[in-house]
């Protein structure tokens, strides 16, 4: 079997997985082992993207608005504030205040880690964790510790004595159950190779020690990804991946600097991206990749220019970016992992002259000027020319009521006007040439205790860009079960009524209709195995009385609605699975056999689907291979 039918198998068994879970049982199109593992979720959340928008499992629009939370890159391995705030009181707020995703930076060097099975503890400078032990328990030193002792702050991150902090990865899983608990979902970002406060500036994905002395290399950092990856896989809170912060360097530094071009040399970012990507959704297809750009490309200036050249200080041999913002080699090299695009977020960063007087602040400047002399031709013109969605994964800086506002206000509008994904540099307070959105933390040794003092102009400005209702602006989850804090909406809230009648604050406050996913949390989640080609299980089931095309034949369009993507292929996998539940019109199951038409509707018809989407055939029907 080739290598890329192996592949998008894995992708439509993932598929099968997430949808599976709603049903009673499932037919052969897959084989499957139980797994006992209790779960809060039906595994529906993961996300994929459609030109330049992203879209949930049923083909509803979703807009990606939040903030970063760093700290866990760093060599207390947790995200910091939790010294001096509570998790649940923090996100809590985090998610009241709307903010419906977190960025959070990690180093490759904690989760190598965690994958070699010697987690490191998280630091006591990091994190003020203590419970009130419920009984007198031994000291261990001849003494007994009363009942009540200690206070209960960050309680589920202390073992049972009630003061020696857990490992960081059980830490993380715990922050991830808590941003499930609220409604937020979370991403990671490697900011480093190595734990370092400040690992950000290293150039590279690769070249640096860790604690211990192991170098840190492109394999291992890939390993680390696919293993954090695939222990995730089900849990659908943790969305995606941002592979490297900011890969730079000058183009002058040579092979000590990220670059992106076509070869397959080790610092080209474009070439290690695109093997990372792939690696980690052959384990986990349906997680989002977020890629970032680099800091300078070739200029094409004067023939023979190499990367690598000196710089001249006329006819620059390059062009300049912020770190990680340059997407310019993208329009000749782009990243198409052989599973597809379907799964590519762009992700560049941008900042305004408080972080550095760029050139093309220089002048009065507007948004047409930013767009003329630095952001379409660098990355805008991803999404103006619906190549692919974007998020930018770091915004912000200090409130100067100057040029530094002027250009937030202008950036933030820019990405309201065209649904431009955000996270914005950030909630802490300790970003020295940014500042955070928080002022101050303060509590006492109780849970419900912290005060969070906000930037409230800072946040009244970033709040504008974070997706809620048009009129009634109720923020709006990427969860279809559980509700954006206490004030929110969960995504089947929104598409079941406010979609239809007030709309968000995108696209104007157009009105659209939606298709919410159904069901209740699940308790036990299923692995399952890839699906062989000869498995052809047929559906000779009645059709349901749901919606159809009017009659014309579409191959491929399983849900009728007269597009040919992932979303059908979903469509066609829940029916396989609980046809009573999920069942396809009459012209879905006409539109849903397109490989070897005539033999129903199969896996296969999944298969082809999947292979359409990832260009790899270009047309249906087709006949399995």
């Amino acid at each position: 079997m080739k290598k890329l039918t192996k592949n998008l198998m894995s992708l439509v068994s993932a598929t099968a997985m997430s949808v599976a879970m709603v049903g009673s049982s499932m037919p052969a199109v897959i084989n499957q082992t139980e797994s006992a593992v209790a779960v809060d979720t039906n595994n529906d959340d993961w996300l994929h993207a459609k030109g330049s928008r992203l879209y949930d499992m049923n083909g509803n629009e979703v807009w990606l608005t939040g903030a970063n939370w760093f700290g866990l890159n760093c060599i207390e391995y947790s995200p910091h504030y939790l010294y001096a705030g509570d998790i649940d009181d923090m996100l809590q707020e985090v998610a009241d205040r709307g903010m419906n995703v977190i960025r959070f930076p990690i180093s490759t060097e904690l989760i190598l880690s965690w994958m070699n099975g010697t987690p490191y503890q998280i630091s006591s400078g990091g994190m003020q964790a203590v419970y009130n032990p419920p009984v007198d328990q031994d000291d261990g030193n001849g003494g007994v510790i009363k009942a009540g002792t200690y206070g209960n702050l960050n309680k589920d991150f202390v073992e049972s004595d009630g003061k020696t902090l857990i490992t960081s990865d059980k830490g993380f899983d715990i922050i991830l159950d808590k941003c499930k608990k609220y409604g937020i979902k979370a991403f990671i970002d490697i900011h480093s190779p190595h734990a370092d406060n400040s690992g950000h500036n290293y150039n590279l994905w690769y070249g640096k020690e860790t604690a211990d002395g192991t170098m840190v290399t492109t394999d291992i950092w890939i390993d680390t990804l696919v293993w954090v990856a695939d222990k995730y896989k089900n849990n659908d809170t943790l969305i995606g991946y941002d592979l490297k912060n900011e890969p730079h360097g000058k183009g002058q530094e040579g092979e000590k600097a990220a670059k992106w071009d076509g070869s397959t040399d080790e610092n080209n970012w474009a070439y290690a991206a695109t093997k990372c990507a792939d690696a980690i959704l052959e384990v986990n297809p349906n997680a989002l990749i977020f890629i970032e750009g680099v800091e300078q490309s070739l200029s094409g200036a004067m023939a023979g220019d190499y990367w690598g050249i000196e710089d001249r200080r006329d006819n620059s041999p390059y062009i300049g970016a912020w770190w990680g913002g340059n997407f310019r080699g993208a329009r000749e090299y782009p990243i198409n992992p052989e599973h597809g695009t379907s799964q590519i977020v762009y992700s560049p960063h941008d900042y305004g002259p408080s972080v550095y007087a760029q050139t093309w602040f220089d002048k009065d400047f507007t948004t047409q000027t930013l767009l003329d002399d630095y952001w379409y031709d660098t990355w805008a013109y991803l999404n103006a020319e619906d190549i692919a969605p974007e998020l930018i994964g770091e915004w912000g800086g200090h409130m100067d009521g100057a040029e530094n506002q002027k250009w937030m206000e202008l950036l933030r509008d820019y990405m309201i006007e065209h649904h431009i994904n955000h996270t914005f540099w950030c909630l802490n307070t300790n970003s020295g040439d940014t500042g955070g959105l928080w002022a101050n933390i303060s509590c006492g040794q109780q849970a419900g205790s912290t005060k969070i003092t906000w930037e409230e102009n800072k946040y009244a400005l970033m709040e504008k860009a974070l997706w809620q209702t048009q009129k009634t602006g109720k923020y709006i989850g990427l969860d279809h079960q559980t509700p954006l804090g206490n004030n929110g909406l969960s995504l089947n809230e929104f598409y079941s009524d406010y979609a239809s009648t007030e709309g968000s604050n995108l696209d104007g406050g157009k009105i659209a209709s939606g298709n919410p996913v159904e069901g209740t949390p699940a308790q036990t989640t299923t692995t399952t195995q890839k699906p062989t080609e000869s498995t052809t299980t047929k559906s000779t089931d009645k059709p349901t009385e749901s919606s159809s095309n009017g009659g014309a034949t579409l191959l491929g369009d399983a849900n009728c609605d007269n597009e040919v993507n992932i979303a059908d292929a979903t469509a066609i996998i829940q029916h396989l699975g609980n046809h009573d539940k999920y069942g396809l019109s009459e012209q879905g199951l006409i539109n849903a056999d397109c490989c070897n038409v005539g033999d129903g509707v199969t896996g296969l018809d999944a298969i082809a689907i999947q292979k359409l989407e990832a260009k790899m055939i270009t047309k249906l029907p087709t006949i399995s291979e």
